[in-house]
């Protein structure tokens, strides 16, 4: 993995279909990306595993499916209207715009090569801002009363009342506060054993200053998100088990150990809302970055939305005990860092035959592509209709199984391998004299003959 460069991975995954630059035909749009017919299937391989593990198998998580767009009072109560905020600098030669804390030469612009061009920094807030339905208001009223939907700036010199009216909305920045604004709902109609925890898959808007290195960073994602509610006493006992849980999941995605990296975040480089913070980072071609991270939120969420709704968010004990506001645990995870991931470290080169070869070494379970089926030569139909057979078999079975029969042999093999299909299975002369199929493997390319009445219970 050292020696992986994003930009094969890049190249790999337009050729072959994982992912096209957003809006490609009309030039792009920074930031934003397409998810091509092999890569929609990673993404919701991912997808599935994630909410096996962590769902499915589990007696003590429930799932939620929240709007994307929220009632106002959701992101004024949890911070991110005040202070979702990125340093912006302007470069006064070319008016480039970037992210200050992200510059690599703090005196010197990226885009013109001038320095000492940048001004003082200003605080950018990322949310991207909506209206619902077609009253849109008026933004800034001077002298208003200040009321809920209201907070007090200072406009040239002047005090002023800067308010968002009733129409205005926000794409979510993130999926975390969907679910606590579903937390009462939830308690109130399953009573669920605490601890217990709530997740949700679904995409998040942010916009980035400066979206970079592929899907890393992008102003549109798709979060994996877990808020495990806990009784304030056993919190540490519940943040020690989901430390444990998230290795088992770098695991899952065939991850190596020995990237995957623990960083115990400082109090002072934590968000405010947490008292225990643990990144998770992953030596990925641009270098060790943050995979994903694990909260103590403690109980701010909650008691925020207990304050600004005026509803009670006390969980009250089975036993008889006494009601409390629950804390919680988040693991949160982002879907395109994990497929950022899984690809670094499934992008491989080897030599066969003398021939350098490019595969992806993916984990079997998440292969777009479990099995390819090709007839040895296309033009003789007997071997096309018994390969077809063997194709409409092997599909039913197990679903996501190619039919490729462009090109020699040779050349499906390394289009396959480059895709990352684990096993290839060719039909030949010979199937039909004793009814065996080549099965080769993409690992080790090794061949072998398996009889083609046990090929299903073969590749399972």
């Amino acid at each position: 993995m050292s020696n992986t460069k994003l930009e094969d991975i890049v190249s790999l995954c337009k050729r072959r279909g994982f992912i096209y630059p957003g809006s490609d035909v009309y030039g792009g749009l920074s930031g934003t990306w397409d998810y091509g017919p092999l890569g929609v299937q990673l993404k919701r391989n991912i997808l599935q595993l994630w909410w096996k593990m962590f769902v499915d198998d589990r007696e003590d998580m429930l799932g939620v499916d929240a709007a994307i767009l929220m009632n106002q009072k959701v992101w004024q109560a949890s911070g991110h209207v005040d202070t979702f905020t990125d340093p912006l600098v302007e470069c006064s030669n070319c008016h480039a715009r970037h992210r200050a804390d992200k510059l690599d030469d703090p005196n010197k612009c990226p885009t013109c090569g001038k320095t000492d061009t940048f001004g003082e920094a200003r605080q950018f807030n990322m949310m991207f801002r909506t209206f619902v339905g077609p009253n849109q208001g008026e933004e800034v009223t001077i002298g208003a009363p200040l009321d809920e939907q209201k907070r007090s700036v200072d406009l040239e010199g002047r005090k002023a009342i800067t308010y968002e009216p009733s129409s205005v909305s926000y794409l979510r920045p993130e999926t975390a506060q969907g679910i606590f604004t579903n937390f009462k709902n939830v308690v109130d109609s399953f009573y669920p054993d605490m601890p217990f925890g709530l997740a949700q898959q679904g995409k998040a808007f942010r916009n980035e200053i400066s979206p970079r290195d592929f899907v890393f960073r992008s102003r549109e994602f798709e979060q994996m998100e877990i808020e495990y509610f806990v009784h304030p006493d056993n919190w540490e006992e519940a943040f020690t088990m989901w430390l444990k849980l998230v290795h088992e999941w770098t695991d899952a995605l065939g991850l190596p150990t020995e990237s995957v990296h623990e960083l115990e975040v400082p109090e002072a480089d934590r968000a405010h809302y947490s008292k225990r913070t643990v990144d998770f980072e992953f030596d990925f071609p641009i270098g060790r970055e943050e995979l994903l991270g694990l909260a103590y939120r403690t109980d701010f969420d909650l008691q925020n939305i207990q304050k600004a709704s005026g509803k009670s968010m006390d969980y009250r004990p089975k036993d008889g005990g006494e009601p409390f506001v629950p804390h919680v645990i988040e693991p949160s995870f982002g879907l395109e860092r994990s497929i950022m991931a899984v690809l670094a470290a499934a992008y491989t080169e080897d030599e066969v035959n003398g021939e350098k070869r490019t595969y992806l070494k993916l984990p079997k379970h998440l292969a777009p592509v479990k099995v390819a089926v090709s007839p040895l030569l296309k033009n003789k139909p007997e071997l096309v209709e018994k390969a077809r057979e063997v194709y409409t078999a092997l599909k039913k079975e197990f679903g996501n199984v190619m039919w490729d029969d462009n090109g020699n042999i040779g050349k499906r093999y390394r289009r396959q391998d480059e895709i990352g299909t684990p096993y290839c299975v060719v039909i030949d002369f010979d199937t039909l004299e004793d009814g065996t199929v080549t099965v080769r493997d993409r690992d080790t390319t090794e061949q072998q003959r398996v009889a083609s009445t046990e090929l299903t219970s073969k590749l399972a």
